[in-house]
């Protein structure tokens, strides 16, 4: 049965994994509702990769509570695993295979898989039904990768580096697939580099750093709580560019407008983005 909207797909809290002397995930609480796109972001090392092994059930935790789809995912019966679709970061389906023999392959694992043919066409594989694996494109590939994790209708898709090495038409048409499995109804959890991915697929995100949640919250809400400064840019009379960092951009330009005859030169205001706050977050935002 599929969870209702509302409820939640993924709920953690204390959340632990240690190793040796390294704390990879140190007490992580992380909810997911039902039926969301969420992004986790982090750098590499911190512990996003194997938080999410941990929801898969591939990792056992040494503290916290799990629960995905109401169940631990370290104790679930393989009814649970069958709700649970996830794409690999590096493809494994052999390449000698066509397309339509490796879905309707993978297809035989579920108790209730979706048809072949339909999980073809949602990915837009088509045209490549009968073309063997080998000679796919990287996007196409990937394509695959996903089918291969849908096929048997989950509840729950996990994707982990979804579009490593597209280019960016590639990664454009990818969004579309997530966005129409996401209208079907399923909870998706997305881990990427790329921080205009999670702006353009994301309900919420969290980022993590050091085996911590640093924040939590919609793309738009973590601009505005993050960074609230506004930069102004424009370039005076003698041909120099100029620029502030100001939380009152309008006072700013009311007084450029009282120094200049008319038109502001190359005047610009932009926001914080995403990248910033990231960046920000994880340590790593540079002096300006």
């Amino acid at each position: 049965m599929t969870t209702t909207t509302g409820e939640l797909a993924v709920r953690t809290r204390g959340l632990r994994k240690r190793y040796g002397q390294l704390d990879a995930v140190a007490g992580i609480d992380l909810s997911i509702r039902s039926g969301e796109v969420f992004g986790l972001l982090g750098p590499n090392g911190a512990g996003k990769s194997t938080t999410v092994e941990i929801l898969q059930g591939h990792r056992t935790r040494d503290a916290g509570e799990v629960e995905v789809l109401g169940s631990d995912p370290a104790a679930a019966p393989r009814a649970w695993r069958a709700k649970v679709g996830i794409v690999w970061q590096d493809e494994s389906a052999p390449g000698e295979l066509t397309v339509r023999e490796t879905v309707g392959h993978f297809a035989r694992y579920y108790p209730n898989p979706r048809h072949t043919e339909e999980v073809i066409d949602l990915v837009g594989l088509q045209e490549k039904a009968d073309s063997r694996i080998k000679v796919l494109s990287g996007g196409q590939r990937r394509r695959l990768d996903v089918a291969l994790g849908v096929i048997g209708g989950p509840e729950l898709l996990l994707l982990d580096e979804p579009t490593t090495g597209f280019d960016p038409a590639a990664r454009r048409q990818f969004w579309g697939l997530i966005r129409q499995l996401a209208a079907e109804g399923t909870t998706i959890l997305l881990t990427t580099h790329y921080l205009e991915e999670v702006e353009a697929l994301a309900d919420r995100l969290a980022i993590i750093a050091g085996g911590r949640i640093a924040a939590e919250g919609s793309p738009v809400e973590l601009r505005q709580s993050y960074s609230s400064e506004a930069t102004v840019e424009w370039t005076e009379a003698d041909g120099s560019p100029r620029s502030e960092h100001t939380e009152t951009p309008t006072r700013t330009v009311a007084e450029l407008v009282g120094r200049f005859d008319g038109e502001i030169p190359d005047l610009r205001i932009s926001r914080p983005t995403l990248e910033d706050v990231y960046l920000r977050l994880t340590g790593q935002e540079t002096v300006r």
